[in-house]
């Protein structure tokens, strides 16, 4: 089943469920037998529980991280980083030439923008070039003016409390 109209979606905002949301909507669309294609820039570990239940469940729903585990500096991205980003913007260019998937996500673009390891204008040349029947989905906080205005849908998620914030760590299941 192919979509007759694609959209670009952003998922911002400083509030936790960015991720969460594009898995929800990847869920919905795999169940309806829509292939779906998840890139996640900045995330390179691969224990965590959306990778194992969409490769154990759902054959039509695959995820990629890319990068090295742990946190990313914010002054000085390492080499490491940059080549994550690099290899999760040659995947997500070809998938859009392709045209291989229904519905791409690219998990924490908006934070790679933000740290400069994606340049914006290809980010935008990117939703400007995407197939119209392709689904596009972008996540991650401080989404920029320029990319806000080239989606069709935007909902920013908004921290009015968080566990976090009293030390709780990301734990296996729930976060992870």
């Amino acid at each position: 089943m192919a979509l007759k109209q694609g959209y670009i979606h952003v998922y911002t905002g400083n509030g936790k469920g960015k991720t969460t949301a594009a898995l929800g909507l990847a869920l919905r669309a795999a169940g309806q037998g829509l292939s779906v294609t998840m890139i996640q820039f900045l995330k390179g570990e691969t224990d965590i529980g959306e990778i194992k239940a969409a490769s154990a469940l759902l054959p039509n729903f695959v995820i990629k991280p890319t990068g090295r585990r742990g946190f990313i500096s914010q002054e000085e991205p390492s080499v490491e980083d940059r080549e994550g980003a690099a290899e999760a913007m040659e995947l997500a260019s070809k998938i859009v030439h392709d045209g291989s998937t229904d519905v791409l996500i690219l998990d924490e673009v908006n934070v790679a923008v933000g740290l400069g390891l994606v340049p914006e204008e290809w980010l935008i040349s990117l939703m400007e070039s995407k197939p119209q029947t392709m689904e596009l989905v972008l996540t991650g906080r401080n989404a920029s003016p320029r990319i806000i205005a080239h989606a069709d849908l935007v909902t920013e998620m908004r921290a009015v409390k968080h566990y976090f914030n009293k030390g709780v760590k990301a734990r296996k299941g729930i976060e992870k």
